[in-house]
């Protein structure tokens, strides 16, 4: 049976001009007339006529579709996903739409050639990367990625000799408003949870922003006052029974996020310690959760939001071909019962 739906063949005969002027006046080139263009979509609207995405894209080798990449991190779901990339996920998503794209999401592949199965085949025109894991690893193939000539951008750790463009919340800055705001509390031994080795950035600039609070209070932070731990609650509780097992003295916690805090608040209720009054606790991400346990969490915010319109924003500038800067972006100390405060 014959297709009846009109063509821009179609428009092309009625309008008396070539098939690629309706083409150009459809996508509303200034190689056409102003009054040719109206002309030609008058006539478009008239025959009901409807353009073929799927084709427009790949003669302009565009998809219309951006990637978003996330990394599988252990969680005690079936996941595998931080409950901070959740939120970014739903912002991310919402700014891709307003600017007329797709979103493809999928998970993080460990080989060499991310680029191949999106940019390459044109199922997406530039890559957002949330995640990384072991920060040297990841270090390489995001060189690899920009050797191959791939649009991306990343979240996170932002460093001047990092391979391509990166969005991130200042960490450092973060450290030290949990750092201050416990040193005003009256805190004086405060236990770091969560990793400060090169391998993770974003919480070795944590604890350093940490750190030069508790200096500028005269206090010196204890080696016996640093426990590495990861992104998982199980972890975070595994570090305070640590302390509490080495009988290690004190009066505050700041966790490197808030699943690490939120183990340790539980291990600290379990030890019969009382959250806000015995023990302040500070986390970092201002996850959704953060403001509903018990006792709700004092915690450092990161900017999901302006973070995803950011990340699609500067992508789509990469894609264009246009210059792009790595950004900080600024956090902010949400104060809750966990510190001893009645809410935010």
């Amino acid at each position: 049976m014959k297709d009846s739906r009109p063509t821009s063949l179609d428009i092309a005969y009625r309008a008396g001009v070539s098939q690629s002027t309706v083409s150009r006046a459809l996508r509303d080139s200034p190689l056409v007339s102003l009054e040719t263009r109206e002309k030609i979509k008058a006539i478009a609207r008239e025959l009901n006529y409807k353009v073929d995405k799927a084709a427009s894209n790949l003669r302009a080798k565009s998809s219309r579709t951006l990637a978003l990449l996330i990394r599988e991190d252990p969680t005690t779901d079936e996941s595998h996903i931080n409950p901070f990339f959740l939120s970014m996920l739903g912002s991310i998503t919402r700014a891709t739409a307003a600017k007329g794209y797709d979103l493809l999401v999928s998970f993080q592949q460990q080989s060499e050639d991310w680029h191949r199965d999106f940019e390459d085949s044109h199922r997406a025109d530039g890559l957002i990367l949330l995640g990384y894991g072991a920060y040297d690893s990841y270090v390489e193939r995001l060189r690899h990625l920009l050797d191959a000539g791939a649009h991306f951008i990343c979240w996170g750790a932002v460093h001047s000799d990092q391979p391509g463009c990166s969005i991130g919340c200042d960490n450092e800055e973060g450290g030290y408003l949990a750092g201050r705001h416990l040193v005003d509390a009256g805190r004086t031994r405060i236990a770091f949870l969560g990793d400060t080795s090169d391998n993770s950035p974003e919480f070795s600039a944590r604890y350093r922003g940490f750190c030069r609070a508790l200096e500028e209070a005269g206090i010196t932070h204890s080696p016996e006052l640093l426990v590495a731990a990861e992104t998982i609650e199980t972890l975070g509780y595994e570090a305070v029974q640590n302390l509490l097992a080495r009988g290690v003295e004190f009066d505050a916690v700041f966790a490197a996020s808030d699943l690490i805090a939120i183990g340790a608040l539980r291990a600290l209720q379990k030890a019969g310690k009382r959250v806000g009054q015995d023990v302040a606790v500070v986390g970092f991400d201002d996850i959704q959760s953060a403001a509903y346990i018990t006792p709700s969490l004092t915690t450092i915010r990161q900017d999901t939001n302006l973070a995803g319109t950011m990340l699609v924003d500067n992508l789509l500038r990469i894609v264009a071909g246009e210059p792009v800067e790595s950004t900080l972006m600024p956090p902010k100390l949400i104060v809750r019962e966990s510190c001893g405060a009645g809410g935010e």
